[in-house]
C-alpha cells in the first residue's frame, strides 16, 4: 500500500488546556484515523495547549539579558527567556544564540518562537515532549480503541547547510531510530555504523504537506511499517564524548 501523509486543517487557535484529541476527531482526517496510523503534531500546539505561551510584557529582563540582547541588536525579554531556556551557551555570532537546552536539544534561541502567535507573546518548548506525546497516544487510545504512534516535531536548522527542516522533540509508540548495524547491504557487506533517525524523517515528510501558514498543526502519516517499540527523544541526542563538534 502507497504511504500517505495526511494533513489536518484546525482553523481554531490553540490555548491553554484545549482538548487536542477531541479537536482531532471532530476533523473529517481524525474521524477516520486508523490502527497503525503515526500522528504529527507540530510543538506550537502542544506549547500553547500546555500553557508555554509567554506574554512578553510580564518578562522582566536581568542586566546580562539587558546586555546580550544589545550586542547582538534582539528583544531584551525574548533573551531572557532564552538563558531561563538553556541548559549552555554554545555559540553567539551574527545576532544568533545557539544554545542546549534543559532538554539537551541543540537549537538557535533555546526554542523560543514568536511565529504563529500572537504580537507581543512567545511560545516556549513542552517541558517533556516525550511524556505529552505519550497522554496522546493514550487518550487516543482511550476514545477511539486505536493504537496509534505520536510524534511532537519542531523545525531546526542544520549546520553546514541552509534551510530548516522538521525534526522529532517528543515521541510514543514508536522507534525513534532504526539501527542497521550488523545488516548486510546489497553487496554483503556488514553494515557498522548505520541508524536512521526515522522519527526525524518523518516529521520532515509531513511538514511537506503541513507548511507554515496553511492552519494544518497536524498529520497522519499511514501505511508506514515501523518498529512499536518505544523510542524517546533521549534516542535522537548524541552524546557529547562522541560529538566531534563539541
Amino acid at each position: 500500500m502507497s504511504l500517505q501523509i495526511i494533513p489536518i486543517k484546525i482553523s481554531k487557535d490553540i490555548e491553554y488546556g484545549d482538548d487536542l484529541v477531541e479537536i482531532l476527531l471532530k476533523t473529517k482526517a481524525g474521524r477516520g484515523l486508523k490502527e497503525g496510523d503515526i500522528l504529527v503534531f507540530t510543538q506550537k500546539v502542544i506549547s500553547k495547549q500546555e500553557g508555554k505561551k509567554i506574554d512578553l510584557s510580564k518578562v522582566h529582563p536581568t542586566l546580562l539579558a539587558t546586555g546580550v540582547a544589545s550586542a547582538y541588536k534582539k528583544d531584551p525579554r525574548i533573551v531572557q527567556l532564552i538563558l531561563d531556556e538553556t541548559k549552555r551557551i554554545i555559540r553567539m555570532k551574527n545576532g544568533i544564540i545557539i544554545s542546549q537546552t534543559r532538554h539537551g536539544l541543540v537549537c538557535a534561541n533555546a526554542g523560543i518562537d514568536e511565529s504563529n502567535v500572537e504580537k507581543g507573546f512567545a511560545t516556549l518548548l513542552p517541558k517533556d515532549a516525550d511524556d505529552s506525546a505519550q497522554k496522546l497516544k493514550q487518550r487516543i487510545k482511550t476514545k477511539t480503541g486505536k493504537n496509534v504512534a505520536v510524534i511532537i516535531s519542531d523545525t531546526f536548522g542544520r549546520p553546514f547547510r541552509e534551510g530548516q527542516t522538521d525534526v522529532a522533540i517528543g515521541v510514543s509508540g514508536i522507534s525513534s531510530i532504526i539501527d542497521y548495524e550488523g545488516k548486510q547491504d546489497n553487496f554483503k557487506r556488514i553494515l557498522r555504523v548505520t541508524a536512521i533517525a526515522v522519527a526525524d524523517e518523518i516529521c520532515s515528510a509531513s511538514e511537506l504537506v503541513r507548511g507554515k501558514t496553511l492552519h494544518t498543526p497536524i498529520a497522519i502519516v499511514r501505511n508506514y511499517k515501523f518498529d512499536k517499540k518505544n523510542g524517546r527523544l533521549e534516542d535522537l541526542l548524541r552524546v557529547k564524548s562522541l560529538d566531534l563538534f563539541r
